[in-house]
């Protein structure tokens, strides 16, 4: 807002300073025509910068909604329940920073590859398993083997 106002009272300043010079392009004004001069622009100014603060409608602040993420495998519950979760706490560590790496190296994964089974890495198994026609294997726990073995190997 600082900078509307400031561009509006350039732009008020400039449109003074030119109408004056037209008025008495020669003449020098006297004392009590400076102080009105000053006085009109004053105005001016401070007449643009209430109608720019009455011209928007006041910000509303409101507390943060906050969402539980949808399920996207097809059984009820917690991502950390599901057949996909399961599988992968099934391996080690670095068999599960393994899948993470694949699954970034393909695009899927975005966040640091720390091997734990979180949102991202749902997300990622989920969406690879989808672009690869294997969806329908993450809803066992075999299916979700053969998912993150084909990542791996």
């Amino acid at each position: 807002m600082l900078s509307t106002v400031l561009k509006s009272t350039t732009a008020a300043v400039t449109a003074i300073s030119l109408s004056l010079a037209s008025v008495a392009p020669a003449q020098a004004l006297s004392e009590d025509g400076e102080k009105l001069l000053k006085g009109l622009a004053a105005a001016l100014i401070i007449g643009t910068i209430v109608r720019q603060s009455q011209a928007r409608p006041p910000v509303v602040l409101q507390e943060p909604q906050y969402f539980q993420p949808a399920h996207q495998g097809g059984t009820s519950g917690s991502i950390y329940q599901t057949p996909a979760a399961q599988a992968f706490n099934s391996y080690g560590v670095g068999e599960r920073k393994a899948i993470q790496t694949k699954l970034a190296t393909y695009g899927y994964y975005r966040i640091g590859i720390d091997g734990t089974f979180g949102p991202g890495t749902y997300n990622a198994v989920v969406a690879y398993a989808r672009d690869t026609n294997n969806t329908n294997l993450l809803s066992s726990r075999n299916g979700a083997f053969g998912v993150y073995d084909s990542l791996i190997y």
